[in-house]
């Protein structure tokens, strides 16, 4: 089987997508700590009538196949909007991208990987970076590091072998993705406390909740911060109008009130900060299933996520506070209220922040100074074509 000549295929339609997203998810299966996710949101991510990214992107999927049978699968994209970023940014002219990488074996890794580059190659592209499955604000990076437990909710999970099969192709580490977890029962260090006090005190500033009432105007308030915030970090795409309308209108299924924040100073929103329960607790009770129980538990959690681990997946603060005591004010004063909210409604025990790319040291250091600890590790590899 294994001198089998390997077929890539290109996939061009709605039954190639649905085996695109089966191969993934029966490659998941065999990976004790991955967590199920809802096909039909699977789906959804690479329909390009349905998700915005499309919009900015061009994209091919492929299955590899060897005697007939599937045994990989990887997706060659590029993010014309990363096209015109400046390179020290990490995109820049001349970047396409690989992701949704899966492989039977070392030579289907290559062989997937090479498809990838000659792809992006005809498409006029010098350099290729991956895995980005697809758009850098969905699930980047290779997970290196914390097989051993599971992901919360929008993070990926790898096998530790992939590292291996990508480096041997050529590649090499172009930037280091971390996620920090931390107890939320115990009191943050006297230091923190105070800087937060001293916020409470502070007339100027202000910290409230999100307002499910409005939640479209404050969607808008923090997309709009974040593509503030983020544009000068490293792998950084704006959200377009089209994005933002879209992820307003998911993130309001599991977006609850008491656990997501806008900080205002005199009056003006300037940074904010947001919190997710982690489906993956009951999407791993359900198989990722639906039917026949699955939406019957989803909507029970998504109602009241008592026990469930939290994650900060975003939080920024306008650049122009950037590098300032404030800016690292806001930061406690929000994870403080976030924190107490978590466990007074939901008996919450663990939260998780990230992911922080590496060489971020500000944000680094708030999450130490709360007391996390890294306990995930992805990485984003690059190839010059």
């Amino acid at each position: 089987m294994s001198d089998a000549q390997i077929v890539i295929e290109p996939v061009t339609d709605k039954k190639g997508r649905r085996a695109f997203v089966e191969l993934g998810r029966a490659f998941a299966r065999r990976e004790p700590f991955a967590v199920p996710q809802l096909r039909s949101e699977q789906m959804e991510l690479i329909d390009p009538d349905r998700n915005p990214f499309f919009g900015h992107a061009t994209v091919q999927l492929f299955i590899a196949r060897r005697a007939g049978l599937p045994v990989g699968r990887i997706s060659a994209h590029i993010d014309h909007l990363a096209l015109d970023l400046p390179p020290e940014q990490g995109m820049g002219a001349g970047s396409g991208m690989f992701g949704y990488f899966d492989a039977e074996d070392e030579t289907v890794a290559h062989a997937l990987l090479a498809r990838a580059e000659d792809w992006n190659r005809q498409q006029g592209m010098s350099r290729v970076l991956g895995p980005i499955s697809m758009s850098i604000w969905e699930e980047p990076g290779l997970l290196v590091r914390g097989q051993d437990h599971y992901p919360t909710i929008m993070m990926g999970h790898h096998p530790a072998h992939y590292r291996g099969w990508i480096e041997s192709a050529g590649y090499e580490r172009a930037k280091t993705l971390l996620t920090y977890e931390i107890d939320i029962t115990r009191e943050f260090p006297p230091l923190i406390e105070r800087i937060v006090q001293s916020g409470e005190r502070n007339p100027r500033i202000s910290v409230r909740r999100v307002d499910p009432g409005e939640w479209d105007r404050d969607a808008e308030i923090v997309l709009d911060i974040l593509n503030d915030a983020w544009s000068g970090n490293w792998g950084f795409v704006p959200f377009t109008d089209a994005e933002i309308a879209y992820a307003g209108k998911k993130l309001r299924q599991i977006i609850h009130p008491q656990i997501n924040m806008i900080a205002e100073l005199d009056g003006k929103p300037v940074a904010f900060m947001l919190t997710f329960p982690d489906i993956n607790h009951v999407l791993r009770k359900s198989g990722g299933k639906l039917f026949p129980f699955g939406w019957w538990r989803i909507l029970r959690w998504l109602r009241n996520p008592s026990g469930s681990d939290m994650r900060v997946p975003l939080m920024g603060v306008r650049r122009e506070l950037h590098n300032t005591r404030v800016a690292s004010q806001l930061a406690f004063m929000m994870i403080s209220q976030i924190k107490q909210a978590a466990q007074s409604n939901w008996n919450a025990q663990r939260g998780e922040i990230g992911w922080i790319l590496e060489d971020n040291k500000g944000m680094v250091a708030i999450a130490d100074a709360i007391g996390s600890t890294s306990n995930r590790e992805y990485a984003i590899f690059r190839k010059s074509l």
